[in-house]
């Protein structure tokens, strides 16, 4: 046989991941000796707590780490469902809450426990690519919804019932503190929304990974609302362990089961030594605040000096720890545009075509996940570029 007839699948066909391409880039121009600042990646700059670490170390230093129920070990189960009561008064059952390996891991069990092939999931525009690209690995359609400034930048029943008309929806994600836009849906807007999913028979999946992280409004989780949610969260953004690659999910009681045996052979269990460290995580509040801290001051700082730049058309950050700018003013090639930007001013930032691909063009996203010193920098030398 010729080489020819071996090819990639057909589904494997999706879009790169463009923010991972440019801290590739980023990534060769220091091995150059170059210095970068990084704002194109979602990436705390703390370390996990310190909690998180004891733990992890006592468990390597005095257990034996295995397999384990592929729903989670029950120590951080039990330690979520307290989470949920202190922090949003819901009193979740144990049993169905899940561990997952990450919350990547997360949104493959709940599509393939919720969906069948060719079934119909709506995602906002701009919005996080690997939503899409995940679905369309998967045989799922995604159906992108462009929102805007009349909707603060949300979905709403109206805008569902305009994707109904053209077929039928099996499912909608939403993430609040969003990504790339840092922008929370009102409580109000999030409740009528999860209400016209229950009505409509439509699988609700909300990210709250960036929960924890708000600053200018108060945050609400879907279960608030409904028990037949999916809500999917992680110990990468406020809990600052990104590469533990551990998260969680709450499922629906009937999907509890599907997801479990989907999990069992896609991923036996999730990291044993990441569940210790991430149970002592949730009790490190104290420590969490002060890197929060670091972030709302690195908020202002780039709210206030990116305008000053020539930045001045930002859509509102009310939480997780990105700023989505219009650079129109200067490009309409985001792609370009990032690209200039790290060889010229040695600022990493990712393209605004990464989270849509129709108007993302004029627009860069900015994470100011990092430390407050490399904020101040990255100004002074997007000034230097831009003025």
């Amino acid at each position: 046989m010729t080489k020819s007839a071996f090819q990639p699948s057909r589904r494997s066909d999706v879009a790169p991941f463009i923010a991972m391409d440019v801290l590739a880039e980023a990534a060769r121009l220091e091995a150059e000796g170059r210095k970068i600042i990084h704002m194109e990646v979602g990436q705390p700059s703390a370390p996990a707590p310190g909690a998180a670490l004891e733990a992890a170390r006592l468990a390597l230093e005095h257990g034996r780490l295995g397999y384990t129920e592929a729903l989670g070990i029950a120590p951080l189960r039990q330690a979520l469902a307290v989470h949920y009561r202190s922090t949003y008064g819901v009193d979740v059952p144990v049993e169905r809450i899940m561990a997952t390996t990450g919350s990547s891991a997360g949104f493959n069990l709940a599509f393939l426990a919720a969906f069948d092939p060719g079934d119909r999931v709506v995602l906002t525009a701009p919005g996080y690519p690997a939503y899409r690209n995940i679905l369309k690995a998967l045989g799922l359609v995604p159906v992108e919804i462009e929102v805007g400034a009349e909707t603060r930048w949300s979905l709403t029943p109206d805008l569902l019932d305009r994707a109904q008309a053209e077929g039928p929806v099996k499912g909608v994600l939403v993430a609040s503190p969003a990504n790339p836009t840092g922008t929370m849906m009102t409580p109000e807007a999030l409740d009528d929304l999860v209400r016209y999913c229950e009505e409509a028979g439509i699988w609700f999946i909300s990210d709250e990974i960036y929960h924890g992280l708000d600053y200018a409004a108060g945050q609400k989780s879907a279960l608030e609302t409904s028990d037949n949610v999916i809500v999917i969260n992680s110990f990468s953004k406020y809990y600052c362990m990104t590469g533990w690659r551990i998260g969680w999910m709450v499922l629906p009681e009937q999907l509890v089961r599907p997801a479990e045996r989907i999990a069992q052979s896609l991923y036996i269990s999730p990291p044993e030594l990441s569940q210790i460290a991430a149970t002592a995580a949730l009790g490190a509040v104290q420590e969490l605040e002060a890197v929060k801290a670091v972030y709302a001051a690195n908020r202002d700082l780039l709210v206030s000096g990116l305008p000053r730049v020539g930045l001045d058309r930002l859509l509102p950050v009310d939480g997780a720890f990105y700023i989505y700018a219009d650079i129109s003013r200067f490009s309409s090639d985001s792609l370009a545009f990032a690209r200039q930007i790290l060889q010229e001013a040695g600022v990493a930032a990712t393209p605004g075509v990464d989270f849509d691909p129709v108007h993302g063009h004029d627009f860069l996203r900015f994470s100011f996940a990092g430390a407050h010193e490399d904020m101040q920098e990255a100004l002074q030398r997007l000034s230097r570029f831009l003025t």
